[in-house]
């Protein structure tokens, strides 16, 4: 086996890029093949924000076997490991870790978590049960990576899960929450979804609300408001704005919910005409939604089951499932409407502390 360790040369970005179509069917692979793109060749909106050292191990036929990319910030002593994939190979596993320890190292890192890739606001946590096939948004990958990072030297730092909800109807009831929705409507707030013109203002509060609320967060680093515009407002194009919802408190927007429609993983290929005839299918008849973000300013407490039932309302309506995602261990989200959850799905981040 050999590493190579590459800048912009094609034949490097292209194998890097190709191997996720590789490892992963049509169904499951969640990566986007222009994106990864940019991001290797620091074309990504973010790319201004960190270091990119990117890596490939091949095996004797030249064939590549595994890659992973580390992503330093300047004044952080950890490195992050992300862009993360390797062949179901024990031997190629350790070679490819071995190999990002030693550049940790070299480099006088003091850890490396991951998988991390790149950036919070792009992708990072790793999937440890339920291997279906993906909604939209889920940090995805093969069912044996998490054995392969233990069997490296990564423990668990943090957990998190998705809460899969059944469908309700118009009869159903939860008493708490519409009284909870009804009280904050008494005291003079407003919870609605934004209208199409107020999308961009949307976003920009959204912005505002999730760099306080998710500061604490780990691997967390504040962008520029116009970078997190640029990278949201694609989400336009998907949205189906009833369900997504801001809640506003004498004007001023002081809590969110976004979703989307679950289109798996199909907004990830749009390269092929047959899935944008696809998304827009989805979009109009969903079969399932996707609660991707959630946020209620700390001066606001109670807000947030407020928020949850005026999307609850739209479920009911549509009598659709839900997927409630990515929630981390500790947060109050992971208890909303628990009496409705059908499965839960969970993710992992994990280190490895250099030297130990």
């Amino acid at each position: 086996m050999k590493l190579v360790k590459f800048e912009n040369e094609e034949k490097y970005v292209k194998d890097f890029v190709k191997l996720a179509s590789v490892i992963y069917d049509a169904d499951d692979n969640m990566e986007d093949p222009g994106t990864m793109k940019k991001i290797l060749l620091g074309e990504h909106p973010l790319s201004k924000y960190f270091k990119l050292d990117k890596f490939l191990v091949y095996d004797d036929k030249d064939k590549a076997k595994g890659r992973f990319c580390i992503t330093t910030y300047e004044g952080d002593t950890t490195a992050y490991l992300g862009f993360f994939e390797c062949v179901n190979d024990k031997d190629v596993a350790k070679f490819l870790f071995d190999s990002a320890y030693e550049f940790a190292s070299k480099n006088e890192y003091t850890t490396i978590q991951g998988p991390v890739d790149a950036s919070f606001w792009i992708k990072y946590r790793l999937k440890i049960n339920k291997f279906e096939r993906p909604y939209t948004g889920e940090p995805y990958n093969k069912d044996y990576y998490f054995d392969l990072f233990k069997d490296n030297g990564f423990n668990v730092i943090e957990h998190y899960i998705s809460n899969s909800f059944r469908s309700v109807d118009e009869s159903y009831e939860n008493k708490l929450y519409e009284d909870r929705f009804a009280e904050f409507e008494k005291n003079g707030y407003e919870i609605r979804s934004p209208k199409e013109e107020e999308f961009e203002q949307a976003i920009e509060d959204v912005y505002r609300l999730v760099t306080d609320l998710y500061s604490d967060f780990p691997i967390f680093k504040n962008v520029q408001k116009e970078d997190f515009c640029e990278l949201f407002n694609s989400y336009k194009q998907i949205m189906n704005m009833s369900m997504t919802k801001m809640a506003y408190y004498n004007g001023k927007a002081v809590g969110f919910y976004v979703s989307i429609p679950d289109y798996n993983n199909l907004v990830y290929h749009t390269s092929n005409p047959i899935n944008i005839a696809k998304i827009l299918s989805t979009k109009k008849n969903p079969k399932r939604y996707v609660m991707l973000y959630m946020g209620v300013d700390q001066a606001h407490r109670g807000l947030g089951k407020a928020l949850v039932y005026s999307v609850m309302k739209e479920l009911m309506a549509s009598g659709l499932p839900s997927i409630g995602a990515l929630m981390r261990d500790g947060k109050i989200t992971q208890t909303y409407a628990k009496d409705d959850v059908t499965d839960v799905y969970e993710y992992v981040l994990l280190e490895r502390r250099i030297g130990e």
